[in-house]
């Protein structure tokens, strides 16, 4: 049934191009591959079922000439995710569609979460085949580029030799009624979920024969150290299939960090660490010879010596370490090896973009791009093309294409599955000087026509804290708040990612002061101009963005309403209830030997200061930020007599997933912030 909706509130009253109906129409894109052949691409294509409840993958197909349409390769209810090629041209994919040798099956489930199933699709179409079908699911999928070798992940239950022990085991326990998690090691969750009682495996499958349920897999992992040891997983397999390259965790508790570990497929190399220090490690990739792995890593950090990034060079035989470029500080999101193994392809932030780099062994860099944020790089067979999705703060993401040996280029865009949608706006730089000299750099996002009176202002403070306004956001979206007439303020203070390390180092351990004092000298610098209304401005965060909304909410009256999401509240219960929260001690010090550092940045110590309006969001899945930071803010408010709503959503977590939530989360944000800052009437969303 077609659920009412209520329409965004615009300062004009000619209708938005750009409004939740078209911002919820465009396309999600993501696991980009090319074929072996290099004259094709397969992306997954997520877009709003028609029931408006969840988002639903297609695989599409894409010419790299970019002279024919993009061509949809695969349809069903439950949707697909790309997952890579195989040698002779065959596309692997993950789907909980039903299978089509069972005529009585109605797709894979487990309780209320779909499972995915790998499939084979055939070079030259047809019926696909299950390979792969575990009772739990299948996880993360690498093809090797030279072999027909694939490695998955999947979760088994501690003991189970085998899928069908584990689906026994999973049998036994829902006819019995049992749901107990018997937890044995710390952290016990992770983000959105339970760690454990299944435990993830690597598995190897040889594809090189046509089978009809794949073949036995090959456990490459049978006995796991602990069920958590591959929640930040980072894989790569092997040109010719034989070793996997990983990042895992197999120590926990207050060791918890990414180690990077090998492992044959074969079955004669076992699990092995190489490389075991004080850093977390992220992307890693193969050398074309197999001989040399290329990682990103950060160091784990102390309340005295702040987080630094490295691109390093590894020897897989023997676990030798080098930086590669000592002087660069990019932090290393996507790595891929040149063709001829004489460089790296790295993505990274770089002053508010994700720029490509090429990073020459000799130590050279090269920014192939000019603006923008790449992700999903893939490179062609030949090694002269590197395809990626590129997006920017207000240009929702597309496929392209760049030359290898360019820089400071405009990409090639590749014809997509569903058009990009114009989003109405026009992005600007704002850069200004902080208190101490330094130099801040922000986006604002306006309105493409010039506005004929002032705009009112909202400044939207991103999360991490290590992380930057880079590229197009699903949570929040600048370009759709700028397109109903708002201006956008998208600040990057101090422990913000892209400027340098120094950039980080000085607000390590102050989470609070100097980042806010950044923050508000982007604010001043962009109220100056005469297109913004001054008088009518607005502060919204999640996350780290969620901490300083409230910390802004406790040391200044400035903004006329502030949005907080998931956000931090009381410091000391984050450390004790979050997931991973003894990290915190790495930058702030132990609690009970450094309660100062502690308690002079909470925000739940200046609760009297509180009298801004506040619309507090939380999902109650939520494990990184508990909800018990928005009822206790939420607590606060309302004693004091502070206007103030709060929105939580039972089936969500960190994040707002599902659409119809989503649209709910935007016209509440956006009422809130016409009521308090425009001065109109509230009026609550019709489904809630």
């Amino acid at each position: 049934m077609e659920q009412p909706r209520k329409s965004l509130r615009r300062l004009e009253l000619t209708q938005p191009a750009f409004d939740l109906d078209a911002f919820f129409a465009l396309a999600r894109l993501t696991n980009l591959h090319v074929s072996p052949d290099g004259s094709r691409l397969a992306l997954t294509v997520h877009t709003v079922t028609p029931d408006g409840k969840r988002l639903a993958g297609s695989i599409w197909e894409i010419p790299t000439s970019g002279d024919a349409p993009a061509r949809r390769l695969t349809r069903s209810h439950r949707g697909e995710t790309a997952r890579g090629f195989l040698p002779d041209g065959s596309l692997l994919f993950t789907s909980a569609r039903p299978d089509p040798e069972d005529p009585e099956a109605s797709g894979s489930r487990l309780g209320d979460v779909d499972i995915d199933v790998l499939h084979v699709l055939p070079p030259d179409g047809g019926e696909p085949r299950r390979v792969l079908a575990p009772s739990a699911g299948v996880g993360e999928v690498r093809a090797a580029r030279g072999s027909a070798t694939v490695v998955v992940v999947a979760a088994m239950h501690p003991g189970t030799v085998d899928f069908d022990d584990d689906g026994a085991r999973e049998t036994a326990r829902a006819h019995a009624g049992v749901s107990a998690r018997l937890v044995e090691k710390y952290p016990d969750r992770y983000w959105d979920h339970n760690v454990g009682p299944r435990e993830p495996r690597l598995f190897a499958l040889d594809l090189s024969e046509p089978q009809a349920e794949g073949g036995a897999p090959r456990d490459l992992t049978p006995a796991p150290p602990w069920p958590g040891w591959l929640e930040d997983m980072h894989l790569a397999l092997s040109d010719d299939g034989m070793r996997v390259a990983f990042t895992a965790s197999p120590q926990h508790a207050g060791r918890y960090k990414a180690d990077l570990a090998l492992i044959g497929t074969a079955g004669s190399e076992p699990f092995k660490v190489v490389v075991d220090v004080d850093e977390s490690h992220g992307a890693v990739a193969w050398s074309p010879d197999g001989a040399t792995l290329a990682g990103s890593s950060s160091d784990m950090g102390a309340p005295d010596a702040p987080v630094r990034f490295h691109l390093l060079l590894v020897d897989a035989s023997t676990g030798a370490t080098r930086e590669l470029v000592p002087q660069w500080e990019g932090w290393a999101q996507e790595i891929l090896w040149t063709r001829d193994g004489t460089g790296l392809l790295v993505a990274a932030e770089e002053h508010g973009h994700v720029a490509v780099f090429r990073v020459d062994l000799s130590g050279a860099i090269t920014r192939l791009t000019a603006a923008g944020a790449y992700r999903n790089l893939v490179l062609s067979p030949d090694g002269a093309t590197l395809y990626a999705i590129r997006s920017h703060v207000n240009e929702s993401p597309v496929p392209v294409a760049l030359d290898v040996a360019g820089a400071g280029q405009q990409p090639r865009f590749l014809p997509g599955a569903v058009a990009p949608a114009p989003t109405g706006t026009r992005l600007e730089e704002l850069i200004t000087t902080a208190a101490d000299g330094t130099e801040i750099h922000a986006w604002l996002v306006l309105p493409e026509r010039a506005p004929a009176t002032p705009l009112p202002f909202a400044v939207l403070i991103h999360g991490g804290p290590f992380s930057a306004w880079a590229g197009w956001s699903w949570r929040w979206s600048p370009a759709l708040v700028a397109a109903q007439g708002w201006a956008v303020l998208l600040p990057n203070p101090r422990l913000s990612t892209g400027y340098g390390h120094h950039h980080v180092a000085s607000a390590w351990g102050d989470w609070a002061t100097l980042p806010s004092g950044d923050i508000l000298a982007c604010v001043d610098a962009a109220l100056e101009r005469p297109d913004i209304d001054a008088a009518r401005t607005a502060a919204l965060g999640g996350s780290y963005g969620g901490y300083m909304a409230n910390w802004l909410a406790v040391t200044t009256d400035r903004f006329r309403a502030i949005v907080t999401h998931a956000s931090v509240w009381n410091l000391l219960v984050e450390r004790d209830a979050s997931d991973l929260g003894f990290l915190l001690d790495r930058e702030f010090g132990d609690p009970l030997r450094d309660e100062e550092t502690w308690r002079r940045q909470s925000p739940h110590l200046r609760a009297d200061a509180l009298q801004t309006p506040m619309l507090v969001i939380h999902g109650e899945r939520d494990q990184r930020v508990p909800l018990g930071n928005t009822y206790s803010l939420f607590a606060q408010l309302q004693l004091r007599g502070i206007p103030s709503r709060m929105l939580v959503y039972p089936d969500e977590n960190h994040w707002i997933l599902k659409p119809q939530n989503s649209r709910i989360w935007y016209e509440t944000v956006l009422g809130f912030l016409s009521e308090h800052v425009l001065g109109e009437p509230w009026e609550r969303p019709g489904l809630v």
